[in-house]
């Protein structure tokens, strides 16, 4: 398949190294300030958008308007979802988006749900998410983050929202804690943990580097191909492990 770039910085390098990998080809490579009305995308079978928050909506907006399926793994822009997924089924398109495109994130999602399921039952741990990102990412807290914390909202009767403070911080027992950390060189680091007076758990998926989020948006892209429609990350890792 030939492949759209939106976005060329480190993420955008590290997809177009996978895509070649795999056979694949880009048809163009975009920054910030590339007029895509000037673009002639006939050849062009996918985008990838891995921009900016700021750059997000535009951008997807463009490509469902011209009927080119897009994935994005940008976060930060999903105050506009709801109008982007109107765009989308206006114009016959097709859209796929996530907070991560990691195959190990999206098993760490799994777990996530299913463990805060089974702490529903004990109403006497508290419960906490901490994510870590290099000191360049936009967004804070991480899309990845939020997806984490609402995953055990949904299923912990005890809360209600989560708010970005420390547990120290809180006033009210039924805001789940999300902590948010920027330090330099941090791929990303999510970590669950249900601490009680008796004991605590605790897990945590680290990324080494960008090559898991690459690898997922490159995963998505092929399986997008030939479909219309809204769809998220999961229905890309659903397929998988069936």
């Amino acid at each position: 398949m030939k492949v759209a770039l939106f976005g060329y910085g480190k993420m955008g390098k590290e997809i177009e190294t996978i895509l070649l990998d795999r056979g694949h080809s880009i048809s163009h490579k975009t920054k910030s300030d590339t007029m895509l009305n000037e673009l002639d995308f006939s050849d062009t079978d996918v985008v990838i958008e891995f921009s900016t928050p700021n750059s997000a909506k535009t951008n997807i907006a463009f490509c469902l308007t011209h009927q080119l399926p897009v994935v994005v793994g940008t976060t930060g822009w999903y105050n506009h979802l709801n109008e982007i997924k109107d765009i989308c089924l206006q114009n016959n398109g097709a859209l796929l988006y996530g907070t991560n495109f990691s195959i190990g994130v999206n098993i760490f999602f799994k777990v996530n749900e299913y463990l805060a399921q089974i702490m529903n039952k004990f109403e006497d741990y508290q419960c906490e998410v901490k994510e870590i990102h290099h000191t360049e990412k936009l967004d804070a807290p991480s899309g990845t983050g939020i997806t984490i914390a609402n995953q055990i909202i949904e299923h912990l009767d005890r809360l209600n929202h989560w708010e970005n403070v420390s547990q120290n911080e809180l006033i009210n027992e039924q805001v789940l804690p999300l902590v948010s950390e920027r330090l330099p060189k941090v791929p990303g680091t999510h970590t669950v943990k249900y601490e009680n007076d008796i004991d605590k758990i605790e897990f945590t998926h680290t990324a080494h580097n960008r090559k898991g989020f690459a690898l997922g948006s490159v995963l998505a892209a092929e399986w997008l191909i030939d479909k219309t429609g809204i769809y998220e990350m999961k229905d890309v890792f659903n397929d998988i492990i069936k």
